[in-house]
């Protein structure tokens, strides 16, 4: 399945809570709740994967719960795509040659500089030295 077919199916099920939303609820998700919703399955996310690691226990976990939301989540940014008219395929496309260019860039001994304090740090997505939890 590619992005575009991924989208189609990720709409069909927004529209269909959409209606659900509606008819128990009078309304349904402005993009900011939408965009909250998200937040809360990378929270629950970060504890799968936390669970998967041996650093917590999670009830009900498991592979199938860490493959669901990942799932949830690959979902949830399709459609916050789309509620924000997003060409993700091509933004995706775009940010993966600007990783790639500042990547290669900062590898070690390509770049003058390279040896000054805290290049050693990871990259993070944004090609900036990533210093790290917060």
């Amino acid at each position: 399945m590619d992005l575009d077919e991924l989208q189609r199916r990720a709409l069909r099920i927004h529209d269909l809570y959409d209606e659900l939303n509606l008819r128990e609820r009078g309304r349904v998700w402005t993009r900011e709740e939408f965009m909250l919703g998200f937040v809360g399955d990378v929270g629950d996310l970060a504890k799968l994967v936390m669970a998967e690691e041996g650093a917590r226990e999670v009830p009900g976990g498991g592979r199938a719960a860490l493959e669901h939301e990942l799932a949830d989540c690959l979902w949830s940014v399709l459609i916050l795509a789309h509620r924000y008219d997003v060409d993700l395929d091509a933004a995706f496309l775009r940010t993966m040659d600007e990783l790639d260019r500042s990547i290669s860039g900062r590898r070690v001994g390509d770049q003058p500089g390279s040896d000054e304090p805290g290049s050693d740090q990871p990259v993070c997505a944004r090609g900036k030295r990533d210093d790290g939890p917060v």
